[in-house]
């Protein structure tokens, strides 16, 4: 217990906020802690913040957020990707305004009701908010932990999350939960980092095993290595009469409630224009009126965590208004797009000034 006593200690003693200044810290709005805790799962702060701002300036309470409508929500969000998180965020909202009449849950168990929100992130709002002695385990803390007590199970299984967790909890100040768990959270973020860490500089270095047995490189351990689905996809650009065609992304798949293009998904990108014709009558039972196309695009490339998403929009201009087409396609004015939110491998097609855009 006294290296525990040590780890903590000097930790605290190296924790000074000002060093790291961020809006959200030591505030105890619980609002606008879980705004930004879901904003930054799975995205790093240098881009997070300035999507933080946006959201606490058009929703300052979360019965503004839970009134928003989903699609100016979804743009508000489009870029941060993992758009659950945003679907997650409003159903959260609207859970607090209608069915907690506004009043934000001050419970971690309540907390934890909540869409979106795992143990994590819980642990997060409820001592950050709170000061409630809850331990967080984010991956900064998976890092500092696995180093410091040179602890070799992956991370990423049961067992590896189970002992992670349970010391986090042991290590925790409960009388000052939120600053602790901010202090760990900043060191790992500044100091403890991945990749070139500042040992020099160290105030735990005295009692780091890692740094001793010189295995930072190796510390922590993860057992899963992530598998690359790879994808192809053809958008269909149809104009007509300064319009074109988009229409709601439904299924459960990725991107789910951004808009797109037509699209054709199948095994590569070298197909003609002849076989994609043919392929959007069979999928869509869509006969082309007359038309000039102009050459496909270059290839436009998105990487998500689990799969590869390769694209090439193909431009058509019509003669004439194509029917039937389905009742989720609409057409809108081509200078309304930028109202709304599009997957980044559009918005990127978009921007792209050597398109023939009309």
């Amino acid at each position: 217990m006294e290296y525990h006593h040590f780890f903590q200690k000097a930790l605290l003693a190296w924790y000074h906020p000002e060093d790291r200044p961020l809006p959200w810290k030591g505030i105890q709005n619980p609002y606008h802690i879980w705004l930004s805790e879901i904003i930054l799962q799975q995205t790093r702060v240098e881009q997070g913040l300035a999507y933080y701002l946006r959201f606490v300036e058009t929703y300052p309470s979360i019965e503004d957020l839970a009134a928003a409508p989903d699609d100016e929500v979804m743009k508000l969000w489009e870029g941060l990707g993992y758009y659950s998180r945003a679907r997650n965020l409003l159903a959260a909202a609207r859970y607090v305004a209608h069915e907690l009449d506004g009043v934000f849950p001050t419970s971690y168990e309540g907390i934890r009701l909540l869409k979106g929100v795992g143990p994590y992130t819980a642990a997060a709002i409820a001592s950050f908010a709170y000061n409630l002695p809850y331990a967080v385990v984010d991956g900064n803390v998976f890092r500092v932990l696995a180093r410091f007590f040179g602890i070799s199970t992956p991370q990423d299984t049961t067992d590896g999350k189970k002992q992670f967790t349970e010391l986090a909890e042991t290590l925790l100040d409960t009388n000052q939960a939120g600053r602790y768990n901010q202090a760990i959270m900043d060191f790992g973020a500044t100091v403890c980092l991945p990749r070139n860490p500042q040992c020099k500089k160290c105030p735990l270095q005295s009692g780091c095993v890692a740094l001793k047995e010189q295995r930072i490189g190796e510390l922590p351990v993860k057992s899963k290595k992530i598998v690359k689905t790879e994808r192809f996809f053809h958008y269909l650009v149809f104009n007509f009469e300064g319009q074109v065609l988009i229409h709601k992304r439904e299924e459960k798949d990725i991107w789910q409630e951004l808009y797109q293009f037509p699209l054709l998904e199948n095994g590569g990108l070298d197909q003609t224009w002849a076989l994609l014709q043919v392929e959007l009558l069979e999928k869509n039972g869509l006969t082309l009126p007359p038309h000039t196309l102009h050459s496909g695009s270059k290839v436009f490339q998105q990487l998500l965590t689990h799969q590869v998403v390769n694209a090439r929009f193909w431009e058509i201009d019509l003669e004439a208004l194509p029917a039937p087409i389905p009742v989720n396609w609409i057409w809108v004015k081509r200078g309304t797009l930028n109202k709304y939110a599009f997957p980044k491998v559009i918005d990127r097609y978009l921007g792209d000034r050597s398109l023939l855009l009309l």
